[in-house]
C-alpha cells in the first residue's frame, strides 16, 4: 500500500523504515493532518496517525475524496478520529492497542520520585555550585495511599511498582479488574481522591471522562496531595489545576500530557516564546514537573509500534480487515 506517514519525527521513520523491510511504499510527513493539510493527501490509499494529528469528519471526506482506505494509528488511544465519519466514507481504523504498558508507567513512577525529591531542583543547584539541600525535603513513599484512576494494562503496571515502594493502593475503575485486586482495593472515585496522596491517571480519553479532574474533584483531595497525568491531556482541566495550585491545595503536579498540547508538544520551540498562558505559568512553579509525552518513549516500545502499525497496514491490504480496527 501506499501510506502518507504524518507526524514524523527521525525515531518514527527509523523505527517504521526497518519494520516495513520495504513492504509498503512509505511517505513520511512531518505536518500533522488536519483540515489545512488533508487537500494535499494524494496518490495514498492509507494515512498513518499520530496522538496529534486531527481526523475530524471534514478531513475525512477529503481524504476518502482522495482515495483512503485507512487510517493506521500508531498509538492505543482513537479519540482525535470521528469514528462514525470514518465508517461514513468506508475508511477503515486501526491502532496499537498496546506496546509498552511498562514503559509508561515506569515515566509515571519517575515522575513521582523526582517530584517528590526534588531531583530537578538538586540537579540545577549542583550545576550552578550550590550544594544547599534547604527546601529539598521530601517524603517515604512507604506507607503512603496512591489512588491509580485506570486500571487497565499500565494502570496495573504502575500499580505493581508503587506496590513495591510499599504504598497502599485505592484503584477506581468502570470495569474492575481481578488482577488489580491482588494489589490493592477498589473504591468510589470520590474516595479514591480523598484518601489519596498521590493520585495517578491511566485512564483513556473518552466522553465520560473528560476533565475527570477538576473543580469539584480536585477540592475532594487530600491537602497537600500530588497529581499525575500519563493518560491523556484531557482528562485535566488545566486552567482549574493552575487555581488549586495558586492556592497551596494541591502538592505537586507532573504531566506528560496537555490538552492543548498539540502545538507544542514534540517541538523544538526554544527559540520562540510559548504563546499558552496556562502552560506557560505552569512551568514557573517549582512543584510542577512537564515532561513532553515521552512516557511511551522507549526502545521496546517503539518497536511494538511500528511492527504493529506494519501489521496492521499488511493485514488490511491483504484482507481488507484487521483484527486491531475500531468499531464506532
Amino acid at each position: 500500500m501506499n501510506v502518507a506517514v504524518y507526524s514524523t519525527k527521525p525515531y518514527d521513520r527509523r523505527f517504521l523504515e526497518e519494520a516495513n523491510a520495504g513492504h509498503h511504499s512509505l511517505v513520511f510527513l512531518e505536518d500533522h493532518l488536519n483540515a489545512e493539510s488533508a487537500p494535499f493527501f494524494q496518490g495514498n490509499e492509507a494515512a498513518c496517525l499520530f496522538v496529534n494529528d486531527r481526523a475530524t469528519a471534514p478531513v475525512l471526506q477529503k481524504l476518502a475524496s482522495r482515495g483512503c482506505r485507512l487510517i493506521a494509528l500508531r498509538c492505543a488511544g482513537y479519540n482525535n478520529v470521528d469514528l462514525k465519519a470514518a465508517q461514513a466514507c468506508g475508511i477503515t481504523v486501526v491502532r496499537v492497542p498496546a506496546y509498552s504498558p511498562h514503559g509508561v508507567a515506569e515515566h509515571a513512577a519517575a515522575l513521582i520520585l523526582c517530584l517528590n525529591r526534588k531531583l530537578h531542583r538538586a540537579y540545577n543547584r549542583v550545576r550552578e555550585g550550590n550544594f544547599s539541600i534547604d527546601g529539598l525535603m521530601g517524603f517515604d513513599l512507604h506507607g503512603k495511599t496512591v489512588g491509580v484512576i485506570g486500571t487497565g494494562k499500565i494502570g496495573r503496571c504502575f500499580a505493581g511498582i508503587m506496590r513495591g515502594f510499599g504504598c497502599r493502593l485505592l484503584g477506581y475503575d468502570v470495569e474492575p479488574s481481578e488482577d488489580f485486586k491482588a494489589l490493592g482495593d477498589y473504591a468510589p472515585l470520590p474516595r479514591v481522591l480523598a484518601d489519596s496522596d498521590i493520585v495517578s491517571l491511566h485512564c483513556p480519553l473518552l466522553p465520560q471522562t473528560r476533565h475527570l479532574i477538576r473543580a469539584e474533584s480536585l477540592a475532594r483531595m487530600k491537602p497537600g496531595a500530588m497529581l499525575i497525568n500519563t493518560g491523556r491531556g484531557g482528562l485535566v482541566d488545566t486552567p482549574a489545576v493552575l487555581e488549586v495550585l495558586k492556592s497551596g491545595h494541591l502538592g505537586a503536579l507532573a504531566l506528560d500530557v496537555y490538552e492543548e498540547e498539540e502545538k507544542y508538544f514534540f517541538e523544538d520551540l526554544s527559540g520562540q516564546g510559548i504563546d499558552d498562558d496556562v502552560l506557560a505559568r505552569l512551568t514557573t512553579y517549582p512543584n510542577v514537573l512537564i515532561t513532553s509525552h515521552q512516557a511511551f518513549f522507549t526502545h521496546e516500545a517503539m518497536r511494538r509500534i511500528s511492527t504493529t502499525t506494519i501489521q496492521n497496514i499488511t493485514e488490511f491490504a491483504g484482507t481488507g480487515t484487521c483484527p486491531n480496527s475500531i468499531q464506532s
